[in-house]
């Protein structure tokens, strides 16, 4: 296998992949890394998946971590430098000159291979053939038919060859050719996602390689930068795409579960409470007065309730589901728990989150089910407030821990900060969770630093973030 080190600097070549690991948020200790060199020494370097693996497992902790992992090995540990050797032979159109160079590449021959190959599922040689297919057809400025450009250092386009080669489009030939007389619509069902996920793991091979040599020429670290992708705790609430949503949603539990061990490290040790002098002298009468072993009173922490009211519109809603799953991950922290959502309106929607209630798709029912709006069904914070006061006021209580979830964006309407400082008056606890990185408070129609200065508000941009605040304000 390949590898951008000689055997001297394969050490060296290890602490750059940790620090590559730990750039991108992967924590990784002095420990692991010791178990990674013993891994490396332990494993035949040719077998690369066996070393992939090994590296995995010395030096992932945590879920959630492996996309990152995966990406960064690739540029680390690549399959092959340059062009590589054993490659596939690239089927060409002859030249009519027998003295010219080879010809342009037979696309519809080159497509005949691949449609063999995903037929047939050999991982081995569709990853040959993603390497030819860059070589021949991955080179930007070049016409798709093997010319050329005349760059010393070519760059190198994943699109343009995926393009040309366009695999998706041989999926019904491939059927065609596997179906049997008799098959049933499950068979072939269960076929069809098979050669989809053939052609996308073709796809990433020939997005892989293109990273491959994009990296030998610009560096590892500069590719990198754009390359590797975020850990879904670091995925920003306000920019992610559905499908990190998705992911988002899948790291609900997990979070949770270290939200709620670090918890009860925190209880353990906060179990004392302040010096009991009356049973601390008792005591110290069996040893001549002198306090020997103090007794302290028990603490006696009590949940609190919670209530909270989110704002559920626009891409706002992403932030509000994902912090309402993890508060009803955490439901047991506490006594009792009220859910309000709102966009001009206020409504309850506590029957929507309760304990075995179904969530998937929650925010759609939200949306559908709730009295949300009263005109034009834009964010209005003040009239929000306005509502909750006059119909659910009697929610908080002195025993309440009020959170309430949004981007603070008015619409340049009356944020109603009189009818906030009653309510929150009212409250036990109260703090603001605000998805928009805090240089954007105040901005345009943002009346986040005006709450602000009523009660307590936390930037909220990740499921890093969040789990954060979250944490510091559970009750112990």
């Amino acid at each position: 296998m390949p590898v951008t080190a000689n055997e001297h600097g394969l050490p060296g070549h290890l602490v750059d992949f940790v620090a590559a690991l730990r750039t991108h948020g992967v924590s990784v200790g002095p420990g692991e890394t010791v178990d990674a060199a013993e891994v490396l020494g332990a494993l035949d370097l040719l077998r690369r998946e066996e070393l992939r693996e090994g590296l995995a497992a010395a030096l992932l902790r945590r879920s959630g971590q492996r996309e990152v992992f995966d990406t960064l090995f690739e540029l680390y540990w690549p399959a092959a430098l340059g062009a590589g050797s054993g490659q596939v032979d690239v089927p060409r159109v002859e030249a009519e000159d027998p003295d010219a160079p080879d010809g342009p590449v037979d696309v519809d021959a080159l497509r005949e291979i691949l449609a063999d190959l995903l037929r047939d599922g050999d991982t081995d040689a569709l990853r040959a053939l993603a390497r030819a297919v860059v070589d021949a057809l991955g080179q930007a400025g070049a016409s798709g038919t093997g010319i050329r450009g005349s760059s010393a250092q070519p760059s190198w386009s994943a699109y343009q060859a995926l393009r040309v080669i366009s695999p998706e489009t041989l999926l019904a030939s491939i059927m065609n050719g596997l179906r049997q007389p008799g098959d049933s619509d499950f068979t072939d069902e269960m076929r069809r996602r098979e050669i989809r996920d053939r052609i996308a793991q073709f796809r990433k091979m020939v997005t892989d390689e293109v990273r491959r040599r994009t990296a030998e020429q610009r560096g590892r670290e500069q590719v990198a930068k754009t390359a590797v992708p975020k850990q879904a705790e670091q995925v920003e609430f306000l920019s992610a795409y559905a499908e990190q949503l998705t992911l988002l949603r899948r790291t609900v539990h997990p979070l949770a579960r270290r939200l709620a061990a670090r918890l009860a490290v925190r209880r353990k040790h906060a179990e004392r409470g302040t010096l009991d002098m009356r049973r601390t002298l008792r005591r110290s009468m069996s040893t001549g007065g002198v306090p020997m072993k103090p007794a302290y009173r028990k603490r006696r922490p009590g949940r609190p309730e919670l209530v909270i009211l989110c704002d559920v519109s626009g891409s706002v809603a992403g932030f509000s589901h994902f912090t309402l799953l993890l508060v009803q991950a955490l439901r047991e922290q506490f006594s009792k728990v009220r859910v309000f959502a709102f966009v001009e309106k206020t409504d309850e929607v506590t029957h929507l989150f309760e304990p075995g209630a179904e969530l998937s798709g929650v925010m759609q029912r939200v949306l559908r089910e709730a009295d949300l709006t009263a005109f034009d069904g834009h964010s209005d914070y003040g009239g929000a407030l306005g509502s909750f006061a006059e119909f659910y006021g009697e929610a908080i209580t002195s025993k309440s821990s009020v959170l309430i979830l949004g981007d603070a964006r008015t619409n340049y309407r009356d944020p109603n900060l009189a009818v906030l400082r009653r309510l929150i008056s009212q409250a036990r606890h109260a703090h603001w969770l605000n998805p928009e990185p805090r240089r954007q408070w105040g901005s345009g129609d943002s009346a986040a630093l005006r709450y602000a200065d009523v009660m307590p508000m936390h930037e909220c941009r990740t499921a890093g973030q969040l789990a954060d605040v979250v944490e510091a304000l559970l009750p112990v």
